[in-house]
């Protein structure tokens, strides 16, 4: 497995500190807001990472933080006339509901830094006391020149260097591009007892306490968006290798930024876009798969066009994927209505040794893209051949139990495959949830059946439908393709028997 690591600005082969386990920690959200598409671009992407570990055998510790105090969302709470933690609260709550609805799975640990302040005013004691820190009026500030190796991962020469987002110009500091580790209370703010007096802690140094407490130091592999590269990141990697006198993260992956129809994202160009807000129109799998058309670390260009064909091609897979299951389901020896039982023949043979090729090719495929920095748009194309493959198999209909099995082992590679990345189908297409109710009426009023099965009804329904064919009863059969089709349900004839597609 090789990834590009943003500290060495090259590919490299992964190499975990411990066999088999790897540690993970990706910044997490400032909770004063719902969360736009980008902030869960970034989430999902590293969420895809860490699925592929674990697909791949590796025991994964995923860290990922929450900041719920902050200048942020301190303004907010007074705009508002609430408390911070009231805000803090509703919207650690609707994170953690976005990243659901999206599919995005829970981290192993996921601190809150209001609950980790002793860690982090031991940790700036620990730089106080080295000379890397230094108290001016309650405020600690880390001295950035104490630390020889600043700039190494964004490649920024100090001397060169402005403050950067998030750092206060303070004639009290001894460099502009030193940055508070702890601040001291104002009037109405939360704050905590420390050493220097109340006051709470500045933003960079939560991530070091938390990775420190969880990972260790050092530990695997550092994530984030590509905005949190310099100054986040930078100061992480400064304050905790002064402190612990060794290597923080071992592999720095960051992810690209998002746009908007090839714009920057913004709430003054009115294309200003909060994940709830699209979740509401757009189902939850085709936007993962369309993010996933993009490699994590290039930067991603969200539209509706781009949407629909997603969308599209979300629906594609899923009715192939239906299809496929019925054929299997439905050829003989299986369930339901019994396939024709046509002799074996060559071509039958040699269609099911072709479509095992194209499974293991697939999959070949597959842990080559992915194991190169995580290209899961390649690994999505392999996929999308390997749907076609199916459908040309069952085309002409199954004749052999080898084609079924082939057909099956398809299926599995499919679901399989896609839901490493996320992408969880609704293919659900005949089962006893999915079928409507109706069915059963209509099978009483058309056939024989006094059942109350739904399943069991569009069984003698297609029963009904292929006697009907077979003695020139066109009207019956007629009335059962009619009634189905009313019900969302269309019949496709198949030299193996009929097949349903969902509509």
């Amino acid at each position: 497995m090789k990834l590009y690591n943003t500290l060495t600005r090259r590919k490299e082969d992964f190499v975990p500190l411990k066999p088999g386990i790897v540690g993970i920690y990706i910044c997490g959200p400032t909770v004063y807001n719902h969360i736009h598409i980008g902030n869960a671009r970034t989430f999902l992407s590293f969420d895809v990472i860490r699925r592929y570990f674990a697909w791949s055998g590796y025991a994964v510790t995923y860290v990922q933080n929450i900041t719920d105090v902050d200048d942020k969302i301190i303004n907010r709470a007074s705009d508002e006339n609430r408390t911070a933690a009231e805000v803090a609260a509703e919207y650690t709550e609707a994170f953690i509901a976005g990243m659901e609805a999206l599919g995005i799975e829970a981290p192993s640990i996921r601190p809150k830094a209001t609950e980790e302040i002793p860690a982090m005013i031991e940790l700036i004691s620990g730089l106080v006391e080295k000379g890397n820190a230094y108290e001016v009026d309650g405020d600690v500030y880390f001295a950035v020149r104490s630390y020889p190796d600043y700039g190494k991962l964004s490649g920024r020469d100090i001397d060169a260097m402005k403050s950067g987002a998030r750092v206060e110009v303070d004639t009290r500091k001894r460099d502009p591009l030193d940055f508070a580790l702890w601040k001291a209370a104002k009037p109405g703010e939360p704050s905590w007892t420390s050493p220097w007096g109340e006051g709470r802690p500045g933003w960079h140094i939560e991530c070091s306490a938390m990775s420190a407490r969880y990972l260790g130091n050092p530990f695997d592999i550092h994530a984030g968006g590509d905005d949190l590269a310099f100054p986040h990141h930078e100061n992480e990697i400064a304050q905790s290798e002064a402190c612990f006198d060794s290597a923080f993260a071992n592999y720095w992956l960051h992810g690209g930024m998002l746009t908007i129809d090839h714009e920057k994202m913004s709430k003054s160009e009115g294309n200003f876009l909060l994940l709830k807000d699209v979740l509401e129109y757009v189902r939850p799998a085709a936007l993962r798969l369309l993010m996933l058309q993009t490699h994590y670390r290039s930067p991603f260009d969200y539209s509706a066009e781009r949407l629909d064909e997603a969308t599209a091609a979300l629906e594609r897979i899923e009715s192939a994927v239906r299809n496929m299951r019925w054929a299997v389901e439905n050829y003989e020896g299986g369930e339901g209505v019994a396939a024709n039982g046509a002799a074996a023949d060559g071509a039958a043979l040699a269609s099911a040794e072709t479509l095992r090729t194209q499974i293991a090719t697939t999959r070949e495929q597959f842990k080559t893209f992915m194991d190169d920095d995580f290209n899961a748009a390649g690994a999505v194309a392999g996929i999308y051949e390997l749907v076609t493959a199916g459908n040309t198999c069952i085309a002409a209909g199954l004749r052999t139990a080898e084609q079924a099995a082939a057909v099956g082992e398809a299926v599995d590679t499919i679901t399989e495959l896609l839901s490493v990345l996320g992408v969880n189908l609704d293919t659900a297409g005949a089962s006893e949830e999915a079928l409507p109710a109706e069915l059963v009426e209509l099978a009483a009023q058309l056939t024989s059946y006094e059942g109350a099965g739904v399943s069991e009804a569009l069984a003698a329904l297609l029963e009904a439908r292929q006697n009907a064919r077979a003695t020139k009863d066109w009207a019956t059969a007629d009335a059962v393709r009619d009634g189905l089709a009313a019900l969302g349900i269309t019949v496709e004839d198949t030299p193996t028997g009929p097949r349903i597609v969902r509509g």
